[in-house]
């Protein structure tokens, strides 16, 4: 990582600059869309639209024409320079207001605006958001305050919001959101709701971003009265297609469902003998004439699974080829559950004869929710580092975005919805680029401190894994929530892949989940190559090794070291770092605005002591298995498992991570 470079870096800026007025307060509200109005007559001809009416208010260079082209991708734009002219042409308005925003970010992150020869094209025509929000306005795994869609009193949205929130996205290039959780209720289909949906998309349709619903599939049982929700069945056909027919008559544009069936409870097709082809198909079908698609989500374990790893896998592939070309199976990164690190979703090079989608968490439900400063790209990057992006036909990503005055809870969990937006548009992106940009947008150009601070988000998930659960660990958090650990946490009764144990199998023996084709066979469902390389122990990576197997606390690591040593020099990387990264922000005072600074050096410092927490309640705990002492060159518990064991936040703390950890 270079730690003590970097803060030697980051000391020589603080005195560089120590005498630099600080800029004026800033609460975040403005995310990374931070331009000033233009104070000068700029002339911006051509297309009328939001592309001109952004131009007119935000740019301050020379004269721009906007021009429609035919045989131009769908939303893709050119920039050319033409004498003093800049000329944006694209074949759709949505290609021009991405042109608009392209130039924008160019001005405000301080590059050059002149010689303009650029050609843009999106990687996928889908590039859409997942709100987890609720008709009475909480929002599931929300970490930043209530929906700005819903609200408990049935109040409409606040139009401003709702403007700044289709201007972010617009300038990223996101260009559909499903407004309400996948755990849906009915009433996501009622008249009110619906109109509330009209008004919505109303109001984004400008910006290029088309709206969607996550349904409830007994719907037809809950919201219409019928006695089955059977897929198959005339008159449940019947039902969704007067249901469709309403809602684009309302929202013409409207863009289809999002559907999670027969997972966690949630009702499905399964549910009257049918399957997942059955479901989605249906749906399909009445959504066709109007052009609408059909996100069928592949998160689905039951509690009698050997591994939860395995089932998605078991369920969709019998299915392969069996889905309407307006399907698209969306499927998680990885085959559990967003977790800190996992392995790709065998699924996705599995399926060959059917549509797929990635979904991302952008919101940080298993890594540290809005306390934590977790950079998600990397993940990401390394999620296309074995899918390739042209397998896909679109992305996904689970929703940051609350009333918050910030948006997400924590200043840096912006650039995660920023990184998101402009991966979905282009996936060969480095994560440090994208850093970058949204740093220089966000704070200030100034190059010293995007290169300290870019450095510290490119690490800052690595960190997180090693504090957390590393070389392939996963799933330890505690009862209730998913904020910090209790890896030793049972109950009577509860099903066994609800409990962290089930996880991580310590014993005498060692730590992990065996998942060779001697154990569960998870590995068999990966191409060969990779099969063979994560079935030997010798061979796995080392970022998966209690993943896919059950390791030996003395298996001899790269390092040299044994596992248990490894484990507990990783615990101990991670506290480190994160104090590392209080001590960069530190440094970062004279270039960041009061407010701001404050407020991140508030949630560094929680991050700092929630590592420990981790550390000392893992390592204490896992040492009553592996009996061998912690290495005298890592830091040693503070506490005593004890304590750790009997400590437990309130869930109203991981709602409101601000409370943070504060034994």
């Amino acid at each position: 990582m270079g730690t003590k470079r970097g803060l030697m870096a980051a000391c020589l800026l603080l005195l560089a600059v120590w005498s630099t007025a600080a800029p004026s307060d800033e609460d975040g509200s403005l995310l990374w869309l931070r331009q000033k109005p233009t104070t000068t007559t700029n002339t911006i001809t051509g297309v009328k639209g939001t592309a001109m009416t952004e131009l007119q208010t935000y740019w301050q260079g020379g004269p721009v024409v906007l021009k429609r082209q035919k045989g131009l991708a769908r939303d893709s734009y050119t920039i050319k320079s033409q004498g003093e002219k800049t000329i944006i042409t694209a074949s759709n308005d949505a290609g021009l207001l991405y042109g608009a925003y392209h130039l924008l970010r160019l001005q405000q992150s301080g590059q050059p605006c002149t010689s303009f020869d650029i050609h843009e094209q999106p990687a996928y025509d889908l590039r859409i958001l997942n709100h987890w929000d609720n008709p009475n306005g909480t929002v599931e795994r929300g970490f930043a305050g209530r929906s700005i869609f819903w609200s408990e009193d049935s109040t409409k949205p606040n139009p401003a919001i709702i403007k700044q929130y289709a201007r972010a996205n617009a300038s990223i290039g996101i260009n559909g959101t499903v407004l309400n959780n996948v755990n849906a209720k009915p009433e996501a289909l009622s008249a009110a709701s619906l109109q509330t949906t009209k008004d919505i998309a109303d109001q984004l349709r400008p910006y290029g971003i088309r709206v969607y619903l996550s349904i409830n599939f007994a719907s037809p049982i809950k919201l219409g009265g019928l006695k089955t929700a059977d897929p198959l069945d005339a008159s449940v056909i019947r039902w969704w297609k007067d249901k469709v027919d309403e809602i684009y008559k309302l929202i013409p544009d409207f863009g289809g469902f999002l559907v999670k069936a027969n997972s966690e409870g949630e009702p499905g097709p399964q549910d009257f003998g049918r399957s997942h082809a059955d479901g989605a198909n249906m749906l399909a079908d009445v959504l066709r004439p109007h052009k609408g698609i059909v996100m069928w989500r592949a998160f689905v374990y039951a509690p009698q699974s050997d591994d939860r790893a395995n089932q998605a896998y078991l369920e969709f592939m019998p299915l392969d080829g069996q889905f309407r070309d307006n399907v698209i199976i969306q499927i998680k990164n990885g085959p559990i559950d967003f977790q800190p690190r996992e392995p790709y979703s065998p699924l996705f090079t599995a399926l060959t004869r059917t549509p797929m989608m990635v979904e991302f968490q952008i919101t940080q439900e298993y890594l540290g929710a809005a306390n934590h400063l977790v950079y998600l790209a990397p993940m990401w990057q390394e999620f296309f580092s074995f899918v390739k992006p042209s397998s896909l036909k679109a992305m996904a990503g689970v929703a940051n975005i609350g009333d918050d005055t910030n948006w997400c809870g924590h200043h840096f969990a912006q650039a995660n919805w920023y990184a998101f937006g402009r991966l979905a548009w282009n996936p060969s992106l480095s994560s440090r680029e994208i850093a970058e940009e949204w740093l220089a947008q966000t704070f200030t150009s100034e190059a010293s401190f995007v290169a300290a601070l870019s450095q510290l988000m490119q690490d800052s998930r690595e960190t997180c894994v090693n504090y957390m659960m590393p070389l392939g660990l996963h799933h330890i958090f505690a009862n209730g929530h998913h904020y910090g650990p209790m890896p030793w946490f049972t109950a009577p009764g509860m099903r066994a892949d609800w409990t962290p144990p089930y996880y991580h199998r310590a014993d005498s023996i060692g730590l992990g989940f065996d998942r060779t084709r001697a154990g569960t066979g998870n590995v068999g469902q990966y191409p060969e190559s990779l099969s063979r390389l994560y079935n030997d122990i010798n061979t796995c990576p080392e970022n998966l090794l209690a993943w896919f197997h059950h390791v030996p606390w003395d298996h001899r690591m790269q390092s040299g070291r044994t596992f248990w040593d490894e484990l507990c020099h990783k615990y101990d990387e991670g506290v480190k770092a994160t104090r590392h990264f209080l001590a960069v922000w530190d440094a970062m005072q004279p270039y960041v605005d009061r407010q701001r600074y404050e407020e991140v050096q508030r949630k560094l410092r929680i991050q700092a002591r929630d590592a420990v927490w981790w550390h000392d309640a893992c390592l204490l705990y896992f040492q009553t298995f592996s009996r061998r002492p912690i290495p005298q060159d890592v830091e040693h518990p503070v506490h005593n498992l004890d304590e750790m064991m009997q400590f437990q936040i309130p869930i109203t703390m991981y709602e409101n991570p601000e409370c943070g950890y504060t034994k």
